[in-house]
C-alpha cells in the first residue's frame, strides 16, 4: 500500500472508496491487524506487569465540567513514572481521562481522537455528546480480551453538551458498560477515597474556580490513603494535569495556573491535615 503511494502520488483505493463514517469499522474492513483488540499476547503465566495510570476525577459546575488526573504510573510497587499525562482533549468539547493499562490506554484515547475526527470530516458535522460516549464504550468492550489477561483501560469521559447547554460525564466498566454520572466521579485506584472528598465538598453552585479547587482537594485526598496515586509533587514541580470544558471548548491549565491551584490546596492543608470539612446545615 504504502510503495503504490509514493510511486503514484495517489492514496491507495482503500480511501476512496464510500464506507462508514467510523474509522475502527475503516480500519478494521481494510488492515483489521491493526485494531488493538485484534492483537494475540504471546502465552503468559499470571498478570502481565505493565505500568497503570491511577486517579482521575470529574465534577460539574453550572458553566460546564472539570476533568482532572494526578501523574503517577505504578508497576507493582514501583512507580513507573512520576509526571505522565492521563488527561486528553477528545475533541473541541470533550475530554477523555485514562486509567488503567498505560500504553493500551493512550493507544485508545489517539484511535478515539481518530474516530471523533473521521466522523465529522465524513459526515461534515461532530457526533453529539451522548454518540461519542458510545463510541468509546465500543472501543473499551473490544478490548475486553486484554482486560482478561490484566492489560484492562477504564477511562473517564467528559464534556459540554451543546444541545442541553450543560456539562456531563460518564463512566465505564472493562466491558464497555456505561453510565451517565451526576454531578461528579472518579475512577482508578485512588477513586474511593477521591470520591469520599467530592462528596462532601460539592455544591450545586460552584463556579469555575471553585470546581477546579475542588479536584485537586480530591486528588491530595487520594494520594494521601492510596501509594499508586500521586500528589502535588513541589521540589519536580509536577502537578495535576486540570483540564475545563465549557461553551468556549477545551482549555488546559497552564503550569503555572496549576501550581498556584496546588499551592493554595498545600497551604490550607498544613492547618487542616485532613482537608476542609463539609459545611453543616
Amino acid at each position: 500500500m504504502e510503495a503504490n503511494t509514493r510511486s503514484t502520488g495517489r492514496l491507495p483505493a482503500a480511501f476512496l472508496t464510500p464506507g462508514s463514517s467510523s474509522f475502527m469499522d475503516f480500519l478494521g474492513e481494510h488492515q483489521p491487524e491493526m485494531l488493538p483488540g485484534n492483537r494475540q499476547l504471546p502465552p503468559v503465566q499470571g498478570v502481565i506487569e505493565a505500568p497503570h495510570g491511577t486517579t482521575i476525577v470529574a465534577v460539574t459546575f453550572p458553566g460546564g465540567v472539570v476533568l482532572a488526573g494526578d501523574r503517577r504510573a505504578t508497576m507493582g510497587n514501583m512507580i513507573a513514572q512520576r509526571d505522565i499525562e492521563k488527561v486528553f482533549p477528545a475533541d473541541e468539547y470533550s475530554a477523555v481521562g485514562i486509567a488503567g493499562t498505560a500504553g493500551l490506554a493512550v493507544e485508545m484515547v489517539k484511535l478515539f481522537q481518530l474516530e471523533l475526527e473521521h466522523f465529522e470530516k465524513v459526515e461534515g458535522a461532530q457526533l453529539s455528546l451522548e454518540g461519542k460516549a458510545n463510541r468509546l464504550s465500543t472501543m473499551i468492550r473490544s478490548n475486553l480480551g486484554m482486560a482478561m489477561q490484566g492489560l484492562a483501560v477504564v477511562p473517564l469521559f467528559a464534556g459540554y453538551d451543546v444541545d442541553r447547554g450543560r456539562g456531563r460525564i460518564f463512566s465505564y466498566d472493562v466491558t464497555g458498560g456505561r453510565s451517565e454520572e451526576r454531578n461528579y466521579a472518579t475512577t482508578g485506584s485512588g477513586s474511593v477515597f477521591a470520591r469520599g472528598a467530592m462528596k462532601k465538598l460539592f455544591r450545586d453552585d460552584l463556579t469555575e474556580e471553585q470546581a477546579t479547587t475542588l479536584v485537586v482537594q480530591a486528588l491530595y485526598d487520594a494520594a494521601d490513603d492510596d501509594s499508586a496515586t500521586g500528589g502535588p509533587d513541589v521540589a519536580r514541580r509536577i502537578y495535576p494535569i486540570i483540564t475545563v470544558i465549557t461553551e468556549d471548548g477545551f482549555r488546559r491549565l497552564g503550569e503555572e495556573e496549576a501550581a498556584e491551584l496546588a499551592g493554595s490546596v498545600l497551604q490550607a492543608r498544613l492547618e487542616q491535615p485532613d482537608g476542609p470539612r463539609a459545611a453543616l446545615l
